[in-house]
């Protein structure tokens, strides 16, 4: 059996608006309450579990997707009026990245976490 990942915790200041954003913005299945998380359903294994933090570090979460997911999740970030950039160090420069033959975006969610979506693998170099 291959190892997947399951689950991983997303620190947030508000859970519900939180997961909803997610929700909204790349289509992920609103799950609801799990204990004290609440859960978002990214694809058959993996769910995120958004936990309210009084502090936290932000953190970058990349999103692998088809070019057609692309377009949609792009239209929502530009509905949204969402701040996005082609790079880490550029995610409000408004423009998209080309990366590898595919296309990147950047974009903050309201918790300050670094999202990321692209198109492509990046390609690392072998040892």
């Amino acid at each position: 059996m291959a190892i997947t990942l399951n689950h991983t915790i997303v620190p947030c200041i508000n859970k519900i608006d939180s997961a909803k954003f997610y929700s909204r913005i790349f289509g992920f299945e609103y799950i609801g309450a799990f204990s004290h998380f609440i859960v978002v359903r990214v694809n058959d294994t993996l769910s995120l579990d958004f936990d309210d933090r009084e502090t936290f570090q932000s953190l970058h979460y990349a999103f692998k997707v088809s070019e057609h997911e692309f377009d949609e999740i792009f239209s929502r970030i530009q509905a949204e009026k969402i701040t996005y950039g082609s790079g880490p160090a550029h995610d409000d420069d408004g423009s998209i990245n080309h990366n590898y033959g595919g296309r990147g975006v950047y974009f903050r969610d309201p918790n300050g976490h670094l999202l990321e979506m692209l198109t492509e693998d990046y390609v690392i170099p072998e040892q």
